[in-house]
């Protein structure tokens, strides 16, 4: 990223939101490049490693879940899916496999850059120091927000971005129960609206990773028809 832009791939097989896209982010300032089926998204996202990626699902060659998948096992890249499947499954799938946010065709522009911004911002300053935060010391955890890591049982946990906002929101605040909709916009902003996919799955992953049994969970509980707690 030597000319400091930011740099999106777009993945689409419909050649009307390709150009439409590329041009809208361009003007915006951003670095865009194309990919039309999704094997070219996988060799282009590995070439040119971008900030962003703007992801079809319905592709030829390969569908848009299976690109996430592979780039994942190799590091992910932070994703919004743009797809024309909005029922609840297809968002859970999506986000299971490392989607960072779920857009639903059609579209509004405006929407589309909203979180665009969003999804940059929030990766951008994942590495970003926070001087007065102090490490939050519970009995199996340990979790530092000014390193962005977690240690659990005395052994590292890779988190993602989102993964780690939302544990550190809930341990900063033990015994505290907040909604589901107070998450959403907490950690998700208010580009979310009430998409509860995107939530579901991340407390679940968290949950496969620090909880000694995740079907039983003893930090993060559930409280039934209201959200979640931390319980350190």
């Amino acid at each position: 990223m030597a000319n400091g832009k930011k740099r999106i791939l777009v993945v689409d097989d419909d050649p009307k939101i390709l150009k439409a896209l590329d041009q809208a982010l361009q003007q915006e300032g951003y670095e865009v490049y194309r990919a039309e089926d999704g094997l070219q998204a996988l060799e282009m996202a590995r070439k040119v490693k971008p900030d962003l990626m703007i992801l079809d699902i319905m592709l030829p060659k390969m569908d848009g879940f299976e690109v996430l998948a592979q780039l994942q096992s190799t590091g992910g890249v932070p994703t919004l899916i743009l797809s024309a499947r909005g029922e609840e499954m297809d968002k859970v799938v999506g986000f299971n496999v490392g989607a960072d946010d779920y857009l639903v065709k059609p579209f509004r522009l405006s929407e589309l850059l909203l979180r665009v911004r969003a999804i940059l911002r929030r990766t951008a300053g994942a590495g970003a120091p926070v001087d007065e935060d102090r490490p939050l010391k519970f009995k199996d955890i340990e979790i530092n927000r000014s390193s962005r890591t977690v240690v659990v049982r005395g052994k590292p946990v890779d988190l993602t971005p989102k993964e780690f906002d939302l544990l550190w929101l809930l341990a900063s605040h033990p015994g505290h129960v907040f909604s589901r909709e107070a998450l959403l916009q907490r950690v998700w902003h208010s580009e979310y609206s009430g998409d509860e996919a995107a939530l579901t799955v991340c407390v679940r992953r968290l949950r496969e990773k620090i909880e000694r049994d995740p079907g039983h969970p003893e930090l993060i509980k559930t409280i039934w028809g209201i959200g979640y707690k931390f319980d350190g």
